[in-house]
């Protein structure tokens, strides 16, 4: 559990209000719109402890005086906390179809906080991070990472801000799970829930497929036990991590239809005998390509084991336990038929154990057929869903 100690906002009435602005904090840095929070004092970890931790934000809207209407978006892995386009920062974010006027979470009605998780490295402290006790990077130094650990960093942020009740606390993927960990533990700080592609826990077979990638950046001998220079990351492991990575996040319905077995024109494809260059290959290189350099190995290393320590069950004995902590007053969970990552009987789980404890809960079976990426894809299926969630606010 976190030791809360927190600042207050200077103008929360303001857009997008803020500690302090303090942009490209780390190799990767923090986009032009992302603000830093500095928590005071240690910072405890589930296991461990990190001395005043930096946490990156970016925000969206206006803050209403009586604080009412913040929410809170926790990301998947890799993204930063650049969930969508502003006047700071006018490229895209990750969101960008769900975020911002007349949107399905309108910004003219709602304050949105979007956290970079504790341990990645786009502003917040992670492995690339200076360990203030020795003047070098923390790398494999950094303390073991647990979804908790990120949702209580969160909640560190909203704290500073002065919200004393969210409207929601959002989040997909990584983040679904961490924002039912922030309910967990923190069960009077939100009202509404919305978990995404996501579950109480990790199947044997999503963490087999997560314990692949993390051997394949392991076993590059530029990882170096995590003493890579920060310049010459392990980039053949990262690549192919992020390659199995993109066939666990999509579906072989998508595939089929999309590439069927078309053959790649890409110059830039490999002309080993080998790989004789379909569509799909193609298709996996161009991600993999841009993956590497954007991304920090060491930090993917912690944040994918994050996702397998997750467990609701450690909050109570049971699921059914922990999930009773969590008292929202609406939920909504949202999944999708070919989500083989977390698969769709994981969501209807969640969302039944709910019920327990939560008065309103809407559950979302989507027919996408992007697979567990759906959520960044499919908006003509997942705008109305979330809409629905927040359309009962009035306008103030």
């Amino acid at each position: 559990m976190a030791i809360f100690s927190r600042g207050r906002a200077s103008d929360p009435g303001a857009e997008s209000p803020s500690l302090h602005s303090a942009p490209k904090a780390h190799i990767h840095g923090a986009g032009p719109a992302a603000y830093i929070y500095n928590i005071k004092g240690d910072f405890e970890m589930l296991q461990g402890s990190l001395r005043e931790p930096a946490i990156a934000y970016e925000t969206w809207g206006v803050l209403d005086p009586g604080r009412t209407n913040a929410v809170l978006l926790f990301t998947g892995l890799s993204p930063s906390a650049h969930a969508a386009s502003s006047a700071k920062d006018p490229h895209p974010g990750w969101w960008e179809d769900m975020i911002g006027p007349d949107k399905p979470i309108d910004t003219r009605r709602y304050f949105v906080i979007c956290v970079n998780s504790l341990g990645s490295c786009f502003g917040s402290t992670g492995p690339t991070s200076t360990n203030p006790e020795t003047g070098q990077p923390y790398r494999l130094s950094f303390p073991l990472l647990t979804l908790e650990d990120i949702a209580n960093a969160g909640a560190e942020v909203v704290g500073a801000l002065g919200i004393e009740r969210l409207y929601a606390t959002a989040g997909a993927s990584m983040g679904g799970m961490t924002a039912l960990a922030f309910c967990l533990l923190h069960p009077k700080l939100s009202a509404g829930l919305i978990c995404i592609s996501s579950a109480t826990h990790s199947l044997p077979f999503s963490i087999a497929l997560r314990s692949l990638q993390r051997e394949m950046i392991c076993t590059d001998p530029a990882w170096k036990n995590g003493n890579y220079p920060l310049d010459k990351e392990p980039f053949t492991g990262m690549r192919l991590a992020r390659k199995l990575g993109m066939v666990t996040y999509r579906s072989a319905a998508e595939w089929e239809s999309r590439f069927g077995r078309e053959r790649s024109e890409d110059p830039n494809v490999d002309d080993c005998l080998f790989r004789v260059g379909f569509e799909v290959e193609s298709y996996l290189d161009a991600h993999a390509n841009k993956f590497i350099g954007s991304f920090d190995a060491n930090c993917y290393l912690y944040l994918s084991r994050s996702v397998d320590l997750f467990d609701v069950a450690n909050h109570g004995g049971t699921v059914e336990a922990g999930l009773r902590k969590v008292q929202v007053q609406r939920a909504m969970v949202i999944g999708v038929e070919s989500d083989f990552l977390f698969p769709l009987h994981q969501q209807a789980e969640l969302a039944e154990g709910l019920r327990i404890s939560v008065p309103e809960v809407d559950f979302r079976a989507l027919p996408s057929i992007q697979g567990h990426d759906s959520f960044l894809i499919d908006m003509d299926r997942f705008r109305p869903a979330i809409a629905d969630f927040f359309s009962e606010r009035p306008r103030g």
